[in-house]
């Protein structure tokens, strides 16, 4: 019950208004106070008093419970603070002469109990070394939960005495590793856990806690500061293998170019109390927060394939540091993803690691809220304030925050309040900014130190302590001695054992029969009677079935179902998400119709044949960096499906600019991890403007190499089908961008036949139909220019002129080119033409690759080279793309 400042009396006044004319309006708390109120109305003067107060006691309590975490010792290099004017009894009305005074609070776990042993609670529960923000939280069945699981035993744990010497055993194991590598390899960077050594043992409880709760995968996004402690402690990676690493042993190879050694992802499998738990570290790059998308997208791909119950089973855990957390916005957009439906994950478990400092900048800096974990307040979910030198308050608070997780399927933070012993890195040098600070630092010895003297109090035999630190130390030692054998490629496993590596060139079937399509197009249409669409939606429906039945005039989102259909019937699952993909930007996709009378969705791509595989297709949040990141992180468990992200327009791509340098072009040399991802990025300039024009087509070319991504601009419906469903037919996984069209959607000119479907293949370069032997100018281009061109070569009767579409960008394929020119003996003018800039588009990539291929540079024409991608005037537009089509047709013989 809330009786604090925080109400307003308007409120007040309106809910015992409410009250007065029907008792069942307002919440049974209130119900209580108010008939409280009542009778201590019409009670005498000393009744009166006595509830008042009651009521106040009432207050305090929840006071205590809504801000307790004020007076919480958390912070190790700070005093506690014992009193706080928030609290103090005259801020209720209450004195010293009320503390042995018998109250009855409700909801309470004493239900008769004097002030004195009230306040002792709940200083007990929330002033202690946990400090817990809760109240914010609106379902009440949430908040008594974590009351009554907190105030039941006064949030103190009772390790049995194996507990406290297993978490001395992982303090231990975490301390004298990194004090090892800083001793044996002076100098190098290794972004040591000291001073958050308790990170350890909340990892080993959360392993066996989650295998209690039959957790199945444990998948984990972390950035660099204690990731080697981590994989050494948690992942149990072979501590000969870690210091290979640090020892550059070149000639033990890895694949690919490789990556700094706190980048790096990893796998294990763990035996708990035997139940086995698969554990999973992502590959992450130096920014910080950027892995925790991608971490989510493969939990919801992992518990989809566990179906029913499946949430339950795959663990999210994220670790933050304090700076990050509240200054990277992708923090924010993965929270906001965590109900969304298609994006749920069961409930991600938060770790924010609070060094207390970001590099070198302090909080009052770094952020404008009191917590770092603020922004996490905006879900209504528990957040946790540990002392980082209370390591058994940290493994009792993991595991209430995993229970609630389990029980509710929502995100849960936990914030271990520590430092950093060293710098940013061990090279850093931090008296030079935080002298204070440091100087505290300095006289603090190791936790695992403070702990041993700890129980060493409490009548545990310092021999014993003496010989575990030893055993560890002697562990360490012959590792290092240990030489690392060959690491032998092993291709790739699981799931992905069927996936090829390496890159090569394959011309896959993917016609489908006609008839085929034919049968999956009534499918589309076939809308049950009951439901009730809209006329220009069911019109639309029935010309593209019209479409298929005829043979003609398959536009560019018809084609696009058909291959979704075609491979969902196969059993290749489907998944496309994006800004207002359902319907799809340009009003064209529509593949879920809406009841105009209720409003319910149905999907004709879910219905079309029984056992099929399973189609999804969400609206995403507005964000480009989690959703691409999420997709992107879905793309790596599921090498069987297809997996799409759609950018409204093609340049919104920039929000996401880090997933696609960092993971999306990259993964697969540095981190050894192949993903089949699609970018669907429209493209086109029709006067928009510089916003709504490019997809940066240069960008993404800038970023290939070595086979590591697929790079098409398609320039009909056929293409675009052949293509997607090439994606899955060949061999190997690389993500695959595509440049799709706007006005093309609709322009009668972009439309296939269904024998363009239903034979052939996906052609890298397309010929424009023509008298080779007449063509004497060679116009090149991609994409959406073509119509346009040869708009114009047919009004001006240009039988001199050829046209060649380079559909597929990259890979380049050259010897094709040569073959197509070879078919052309009397062309004697190569001229690249585009839309774009001169130093934007495909041009700057091609126009080594076309004279390195041709032994000449083409003639270039488009716009000049600009620091915008386009105008915004509508009327300039129109001028400049007059002239670059009338230039294409100026011979220069």
């Amino acid at each position: 019950m809330r009786i604090n400042g925080n109400v307003s009396p308007e409120w007040l006044d309106a809910q015992y208004t409410l009250w007065q004319e029907n008792p069942s309006q307002v919440a049974p708390d209130w119900r209580a106070f108010f008939e409280g109120f009542e009778l201590a109305r019409q009670a005498p003067s000393t009744d009166r008093e006595l509830a008042a107060k009651e009521s106040a006691v009432d207050s305090l309590i929840y006071r205590y419970r809504d801000l307790g975490h004020l007076l919480a010792c958390t912070d190790p290099l700070s005093p506690c603070k014992s009193e706080h004017p928030l609290f103090s009894l005259e801020a209720f009305g209450l004195s010293e002469k009320d503390l042995d005074r018998t109250f009855y609070p409700l909801r309470f776990p004493k239900h008769v109990a004097t002030l004195r042993e009230i306040i002792a609670l709940l200083k007990d529960t929330y002033c202690r070394t946990i400090g817990v923000e809760f109240m914010h939280i609106q379902d009440p069945a949430q908040r008594h939960w974590l009351k009554d699981r907190m105030e039941t035993v006064r949030n103190q744990p009772k390790p049995t005495r194996e507990d406290q010497i297993e978490i001395l055993k992982t303090l231990q194991r975490a301390t004298l590793f990194e004090a090892f590598l800083h001793k044996k390899f002076l100098g190098q960077k290794r972004f040591s856990l000291e001073g958050g050594e308790a990170m350890v043992p909340l990892l080993e409880c959360l392993v066996a806690h989650a295998a209690q709760h039959s957790v199945s995968d444990m998948i984990m996004g972390m950035a660099h500061r204690g990731r080697l402690n981590v994989l050494a402690n948690i992942f149990q990676k072979p501590l000969e293998n870690i210091f290979a690493e640090f020892k550059d042993n070149l000639e033990l190879a890895f694949v690919g170019d490789g990556d700094v050694k706190y980048h790096k992802g990893c796998s294990a499998e763990r035996t708990v109390a035997g139940h086995k738990l698969h554990l999973s570290l992502v590959a992450n790059p130096s920014h910080l927060e950027a892995v925790n998308p991608v971490v989510l997208g493969k939990c919801r791909a992992r518990h989809a394939g566990y179906g029913p119950g499946g949430r339950k089973r795959v663990l999210p855990v994220l670790i933050h540091g304090d700076a990050a957390f509240a200054g990277q916005g992708t923090v924010a957009e993965v929270l906001n993803l965590s109900q969304i439906d298609g994006y749920q994950s069961g409930g991600t478990f938060h770790l924010v690691l609070n060094n207390q400092i970001g590099f070198t900048t302090e909080p009052v800096h770094a952020r404008s809220t009191l917590y770092a974990t603020d922004i996490a307040k905006m879900l209504m979910v528990p957040i946790f304030h540990v002392n980082g030198e209370d390591p058994e308050a940290v493994v009792w608070t993991t595991q209430m925050a995993l229970d609630y997780r389990q029980k509710f399927a929502r995100d849960v933070v936990v914030e271990v309040i520590c430092y950093r012993r060293h710098g940013h890195n061990e090279g850093d040098e931090p008296f030079f900014t935080q002298p204070l600070m440091y100087e505290k630092i300095r006289q603090r010895p190791p936790l695992h130190k403070v702990y041993a003297q700890t129980l060493i109090d409490q009548g545990v035999d310092p021999k014993q302590i003496a010989a575990l630190e030893e055993q560890t130390t002697a562990t360490l030692e012959s590792a290092l001695d240990t030489p690392q054998t060959e690491q032998k490629d092993i291709g790739y496993r699981d799931k992905w054992s069927h996936v090829r590596r390496d890159y090569r060139p394959e011309v896959p079937e993917t016609a489908v029969p006609a008839e085929r399509l034919k049968d999956l197009s009534t499918r589309l249409v076939d809308i049950p009677e009951s439901f009730q669409v809209h006329r220009k939606i069911a019109a639309l429906l029935r010309k593209r079935h019209d479409a298929v039945t005829s043979g003609e005039g398959i536009d560019w989102a018809n084609a696009e179902a058909l291959a979704f259909a075609s491979l969902l019937v196969e059993q290749v699952p489907v998944r496309l998400s994006g800004q207002d993909s359902r319907r799809g930007t340009f009003n064209q996709r529509h593949a879920a119709v809406v009841d105009q009378k209720n409003g319910q969705l149905y999907f004709p791509l879910a219905f079309l044949e029984r056992g099929q595989a399973a189609i999804q297709i969400y609206n995403s949040i507005l964000s480009e960096a989690a959703v691409l990141g999420f997709e992107y992180g879905y793309s790596l468990e599921t090498p069987e499906g297809l997996c799409i992200w759609e950018a409204q327009f093609g340049d919104f791509a920039n929000g996401a600019q880090v997933i696609i340098d960092q993971f999306i072009s990259g993964s697969g040399t540095k981190w050894d991890r192949s993903s089949g991802l699609v970018l669907y990025l429209p493209h086109g300039y029709e006067g928009q403007g510089p916003e709504h024009s490019s997809a940066r087509i240069e960008r993404f070319l800038s970023l290939c190499a070595n086979h590591n991504m697929q790079v098409a601009y398609p320039s009909t419906p056929a293409q675009l089908f052949h293509l997607l469903r090439r994606q899955i037919k060949v061999s190997w996984r690389r993500p695959l961008v595509i440049f799709t069209p706007k006005s093309l959607l609709r322009l009668p000119a972009c439309t296939s036949s269904l024998q363009e479907l239903s034979e052939g293949t996906f052609h890298n370069i397309l010929p424009c139909p023509a008298a080779k032997e007449d063509v004497r100018i060679l116009l090149l281009c991609t994409g959406k220019i073509y119509y346009e061109l040869l708009e114009a070569k047919q009004d001006k009767k240009r039988q001199d002129v050829g046209l060649l579409r380079i559909e597929q960008i990259y890979p380049f394929d050259s010897n094709q080119l040569l073959d197509t020119l070879a078919g052309y003996p009397n062309a004697k003018q190569l001229i690249w033409v585009q839309e774009e800039p001169a130093n934007m588009g495909a041009w700057p990539f091609l126009r080594s690759e076309l004279q390195k291929a041709l032994g000449q540079e083409p003639r270039y024409i488009g716009r000049k080279a600009g620091a915008a991608t386009a105008v915004g005037s509508h009327r300039r537009h129109q001028q400049e793309q007059q002239e670059l089509i009338e230039g294409a047709f100026v011979s220069k013989e």
